[in-house]
């Protein structure tokens, strides 16, 4: 565990750390390649529409950006990941709320305020259940893991992972598909679930980067 805390400060060629240089535009656009997604499918199923989804998103990543120049590592800190789980709450909050004020502006002075509306807006905690968000995480990193595999793999191994992997086809199946041996199939399993696991460890890493609360 010491050694693992100790990797992000000590070498932290990371992400993270270049985003600090505003003009590293290839970072930042990997960071939001990574991120974008899982920011905008939690908001979606929070019940947002596509545009507020998509304002969740900007208004958060805008949220990291402010932190980045005066970004510290500091192991006493909490984690990015649990840093962003609370900003990305607290934006969809935020879009929440403005349909709140909308709905009761557009309501006659004769109306009372409707209870309803306003038990609408929940708590910050449960609108993105930590469990859920954990999830979401997961699920993200593979699906970016996975991306980024595609640009580097061989196509016809990629194909042969995809088919027998992702769409669960028998290997027997996707060898004729294919017109390879069976083994072939496997051992392109092999090769690229070890590649796979190390990109998500990578981005693991990436994200475990201590982040000062805002």
């Amino acid at each position: 565990m010491g050694r693992d805390r100790a990797i992000p400060s000590r070498t932290r060629a990371s992400l993270i750390a270049r985003m600090k240089d505003w003009q590293d535009q290839a970072s930042w656009q990997a960071f939001f390649d990574t991120y974008w997604r899982l920011i905008y499918d939690v908001a979606r199923k929070a019940g947002l529409s596509d545009s507020e989804a998509q304002d969740v998103v900007q208004e958060t990543m805008l949220a990291v950006a402010r932190q980045m120049p005066n970004f510290q590592y500091d192991a006493g800190r909490g984690s990015f990941k649990a840093w962003l789980l609370t900003t990305t709450r607290w934006r969809i909050i935020d879009r929440l709320r403005q349909r709140l004020s909308s709905a009761q502006l557009g309501a006659s002075d004769s109306e009372a305020p409707s209870t309803e509306l306003v038990h609408s807006v929940p708590d910050p905690a449960t609108v993105l259940p930590d469990q859920r968000w954990d999830d979401d995480w997961r699920r993200n990193l593979l699906e970016v893991a996975l991306a980024r595999l595609r640009a580097r793999i061989d196509p016809h191994k990629y194909q042969l992972f995809d088919f027998y992997v992702n769409k669960a086809w028998p290997a027997t199946k996707v060898a004729q598909r294919f017109g390879v041996p069976v083994r072939q199939v496997y051992l392109a399993k092999h090769r690229i679930t070890v590649v796979l696991k190390k990109e998500i460890r990578r981005l693991e890493r990436e994200a475990r980067s201590k982040w000062p609360p805002g």
